[in-house]
């Protein structure tokens, strides 16, 4: 029988440290089995100025569901054409502290405050973002355009 997990302040700090230490800034600590496994579960730590690239999920089983934990974060939907749709923040016991993305939704989240933690679920199994699901007017990750973009984000939430 497995060993029932905890999500407790000791798990996020060892996700938290494991973040520091990734050179994308942000790691996650897994709670299904495998990647092919057919409902994920896991926290993400991230780190101010990780930047995930602007996605979406184009298979109707991949609705989103995010909690915010620790920290606070900045949620962004946009259109096909990348003018912004919506800017939430998400704070642990704050006004809105989750939320659930439909499927089809170009999405990012960005950490806002050093050592953030969020809860997500959605579908396994685990397949790699396909070219159509990365919004192509996006940077990609790693570039000083990516970074600029992440800070003109970052700014709508100051």
């Amino acid at each position: 029988m497995p060993k029932t997990t905890l999500i407790d302040q000791s798990l996020l700090n060892q996700t938290v440290q494991l973040a520091k230490e990734s050179p994308r800034q942000r790691r996650n600590a897994n709670f299904h089995p495998t990647d092919e496994f057919p409902a994920h579960r896991l926290i993400n730590a991230m780190q101010p100025g990780s930047y995930v690239r602007p996605h979406r999920h184009l298979d109707a089983a991949k609705d989103e569901t995010i909690v915010a934990l620790q920290g606070r974060f900045g949620y962004l939907s946009f259109s096909d054409d990348g003018q912004i749709e919506e800017a939430i923040e998400l704070i642990p016991g704050g006004p809105v502290f989750g939320i659930d993305i439909p499927h089809g939704t170009i999405h990012t989240i960005l950490a806002l405050e050093p050592n953030s933690v969020f809860f997500e679920a959605k579908a396994g199994p685990f397949v790699p973002l396909s070219t159509e699901e990365i919004a192509a007017w996006s940077p990609a990750e790693g570039t000083a355009e990516a970074d600029a973009l992440w800070a003109t984000w970052r700014a709508r939430f100051a």
